[in-house]
């Protein structure tokens, strides 16, 4: 997949993002322990006429590291601005859920519609929860680029038994089950995630913003809203995108039968991007 990689300075941050695409705009908030790098679900966008804008968000990369996502979201923002962009669609994955939500609730004029896919929508972990405290261990900086180091070298040499050991995190499916969904491509691409994500200090930065309360910001969307999620999601439970089903007005719901967390791979892939590029296609720029 050919991108060009950039760097924006604005206001003494600096913000390096991708463009991928020739075609109608779309701004895309990735999830965690990924960058402007990211793939999945890419390709079915740009070969139906869409070009994707993907900044690195705050912390990784080479983005600068800003907590506060207010600021954050005015850069984005900028970043539109120079790129002479009126209005794009807006997808926010995972753990960037939080990201698009308040970027939609603050830029209602630059959005065409908003796609939240899997994502965090209210408090997730808690600084209780033992997923917290092992993340804030083995994903802050200076063990991160160890612990991604280490899976890449895991997946690259057993890419088989690294991609079973990993799926209990994304999915409330057993293996066997699974395995039912995943398709010739799978392994494959669980290898190629290992070998490109990176935390940086964008995690712990992520971990901070989803201990807040975003029902102010959903509740002023006002752009249509497609909210996908699988129901075998382990890593953000269907409590989600209920919170988002209820509060953002101009709201629907698509839940995937497929394995889990990562729905832009399996045997339901088909299914999600169908979904997608015709919820994308009632009001394309």
């Amino acid at each position: 997949m050919q991108r060009e990689i950039r760097v924006y300075n604005c206001d003494g941050a600096t913000l390096e993002y991708s463009i991928t695409g020739t075609g109608t705009p779309i701004l895309l908030f990735h999830g965690g322990h990924s960058s402007c790098h990211e793939e999945f679900g890419y390709l079915p966008l740009l070969t139906s006429g869409y070009s994707i804008i993907t900044p690195s968000r705050a912390g990784y990369g080479r983005t600068s590291f800003i907590i506060d996502l207010g600021q954050a979201c005015r850069i984005y923002k900028s970043l539109l601005d120079h790129l002479a962009l009126e209005k794009v669609h807006v997808i926010s994955v995972s753990a960037g859920g939080p990201t698009g939500i308040v970027f939609c609730s603050m830029f209602p004029e630059r959005v065409t519609n908003f796609t939240l896919q899997c994502a965090v929508t209210k408090p997730w972990h808690s600084k209780e929860d033992k997923e917290y405290k092992m993340a804030m261990r083995i994903f802050k900086p200076g063990a991160e680029r160890r612990t991604w180091k280490l899976l890449a070298k895991m997946s690259n040499q057993f890419p088989k038994l690294t991609c079973r050991l990993m799926t209990s995190s994304f999915s409330k499916l057993p293996f066997s089950k699974i395995q039912e969904q995943i398709n010739d491509h799978f392994v494959e691409e669980f290898r190629k995630m290992n070998n490109r994500q990176r935390s940086y200090s964008g995690f712990i930065i992520d971990l901070e913003q989803t201990q807040r309360v975003y029902s102010k910001e959903l509740a002023a969307i006002q752009v249509p809203t497609l909210i996908m999620h699988s129901q075998n999601d382990k890593s953000v439970s269907l409590s989600h995108p209920e919170n988002a089903r209820e509060l953002v007005p101009q709201s629907e719901v698509v839940i995937l039968d497929s394995w889990g967390h990562l729905i832009w791979i399996g045997k339901h892939a088909a299914e999600f991007n169908s979904a997608l590029i015709s919820f994308l296609s009632r009001l394309r720029n």
